[in-house]
């Protein structure tokens, strides 16, 4: 275990806790057994190390990462009794999904070792959920998505703004003296601020292996599906990215893709907790998020202008940045008279040429204006939606 210790210090020192994302906030790091997950390449690994450098000791503190060639020949199980007879108190583990029969040997640790507190990680959404049924009782799951408008400022800029309600928002309540003019920050913003290795050399290229490899290598693994299906897969993300948006035609998809019809909506559904699309839903008066899939996006704007350059729309930019930022805290679903409803509210996303016509009917109605750096009445600037988380 030496050298498990000797990484894990390492990882330690060698991270900056000066920035923080969203969720570090948010989780109850009391807890015995925390998962957290999300999409590949929004920060999870230097969320939990800087957890441990700003709280926990090292003496009494294992960071292991489940893609460690030292579990090829020993156990999850084993590190953690041999970790906790040497004084151990917190065993951070990342990158779980690697491990297989993970969920069996979280659910063990936990129940052999009560003074043990665990963390771990998964890259996708479909990870976690395979293995939760056995940890439903025991874990504390979080879910985490890329940066915010706000914290790339933050992050990129170095410049600090408060985070700011959905009411604080339509009620013009947005003070930003800091940013002086923030459109030219959030046009870059959505083309490459989603992700913080943006901050990194090679952005494109990186953007690119998250895509393949959830596509190629996650889903197909943990679906069970093999090569070939992977490549189906690939074609059908293309098929979203050309669109403006994508409205689901299940027969002509099946046609183009030459795979079964019942299975394009389980692609679609495993995509969408890989954190590679958007599915908007209508609103249905059972339970939330059964409605029928009115329109497909992709994930976030960094997709849009990394795999659909070609076929480029502002009004496709503008929707995916608008139904990004307000899913983390809002149910957020289709509009009968104008593109989302959130609440009783009704937004209808455009430039700043566009006109209430389309919501002149509703009784709490915006428009969210891309290109303004103010808003009025019920007109509201797009970027003003990044400032939530």
């Amino acid at each position: 275990m030496e050298a498990l210790f000797e990484y894990s210090n390492r990882l330690i020192a060698n991270i900056n806790s000066g920035f923080t994302r969203y969720m570090y906030d948010q989780i109850n790091w009391d807890s015995r057994l925390i998962g957290l997950f999300g999409p590949r390449g929004i920060g999870k690994t230097t969320l939990v190390l800087q957890h441990i450098k700003n709280n926990l000791s090292l003496k009494h503190t294992l960071y292991v990462t489940a893609e460690d060639f030292y579990f090829a020949k020993n156990r999850l199980l084993d590190v953690a009794s041999d970790f906790v007879k040497l004084g151990g108190t917190h065993l951070i583990i990342d990158e779980i999904h690697k491990y297989p029969d993970w969920s069996t040997e979280l659910k063990l640790i936990y129940d052999y070792h009560q003074n043990l507190q665990v963390v771990f990680t998964g890259s996708s959404v479909l990870d976690i959920k395979k293995g939760s049924s056995d940890l439903s009782r025991r874990a504390v799951l979080y879910s985490m998505q890329g940066l915010s408008f706000r914290e790339y400022l933050q992050l990129f800029h170095e410049i600090a703004i408060p985070k700011f309600t959905l009411d604080e928002i339509l009620t013009h309540k947005v003070a930003t003296p800091q940013l002086a003019h923030p459109l030219p920050l959030f046009l870059d913003y959505l083309k490459r601020g989603y992700y913080p290795f943006a901050l990194e050399h090679d952005f494109d290229m990186k953007l690119l292996q998250v895509v393949n490899q959830t596509l190629e290598s996650d889903i197909p693994v943990y679906a069970s599906m093999n090569v070939s299906t992977g490549r189906k897969l690939k074609q059908l993300m293309a098929i979203v990215a050309d669109s403006v948006p994508f409205k689901p035609n299940m027969s002509k998809i099946s046609e183009m893709l030459a795979i079964s019809r019942n299975n394009i909506a389980d692609y679609l559904l495993y995509m969408e907790e890989a954190g590679m699309i958007t599915q908007l839903r209508s609103e249905t008066s059972g339970i939330r998020g059964l409605g029928k899939i009115d329109k497909v996006y992709l994930d976030n704007t960094n997709l849009v202008f990394g795999l659909a350059q070609e076929s480029l729309n502002k009004g496709n930019v503008r929707e995916t940045f608008f139904i990004n930022q307000l899913r983390v805290g809002y149910p957020i679903v289709s509009s009968k008279i104008a593109d989302f409803t959130i609440d009783t509210f009704e937004f209808e996303i455009g430039g700043k040429n566009k006109s209430n016509k389309q919501i002149k009917t509703a009784v709490n109605g915006f428009v969210v204006k891309d290109d303004i750096e103010s808003g009025f009445i019920n007109t509201i600037p797009l970027w003003h939606f990044g400032l939530l988380y």
